[in-house]
């Protein structure tokens, strides 16, 4: 009966039938191995390409400056702040008129009508940028507050002169 058994397994393995019956029997040229393997690598790596792809999100695109009207309406909720200057309750203030005017240039520059709409205002803001340079620290945006606050307010009275660039 063992012998029978063995026989059955030894029959179905040569004829196709049986345990491992599926594997592709090795081929008698290595070269068409190696094609087929590489073949079959290629198309792994293909599919793994195209699922990585799929599962990739989007990336948002990096928003631009904000609206005139925007970075305007930030500057203007600065009308009603003041601050002494010397009396150390500077630094906020300043820093945030000077950042809301350097957010309100770039919209400018960045809108449909072009910078040659806001030719006041960008100038206004250049020859406040030249003095200022690169220093914003309270002592440095101190020693400039009136051309700091003066440039906010003059902007606010051009952009109400100009309703339709801020409603």
């Amino acid at each position: 009966m063992i012998v029978a058994a063995a026989l059955v397994s030894c029959t179905q393995a040569s004829s196709g039938g049986g345990p491992g019956a599926d594997v592709p029997a090795a081929s008698a040229d290595p070269a068409a191995a190696d094609r087929a393997r590489i073949a079959e690598d290629t198309e792994n790596a293909d599919q793994a390409e195209r699922e990585a792809a799929a599962e990739e999100p989007t990336a948002a695109p990096t928003p631009g400056p904000a609206l005139v009207r925007d970075a305007f309406a930030t500057l203007q909720a600065t009308l009603d702040d003041t601050c002494t200057p010397g009396a150390g309750d500077c630094a906020y203030f300043l820093g945030r008129v000077t950042r809301e005017l350097t957010e309100l240039d770039e919209s400018m520059r960045a809108d449909d009508k072009g910078p040659g709409h806001f030719k006041q205002p960008l100038a206004d803001m250049k020859v406040l940028f030249d003095k200022l340079g690169d220093d914003r620290s309270e002592a440095h945006l101190e020693k400039y507050f009136s051309e700091i606050v003066g440039t906010r307010d003059g902007i606010n009275t051009w952009m109400q002169d100009h309703p339709d660039d801020y409603r």
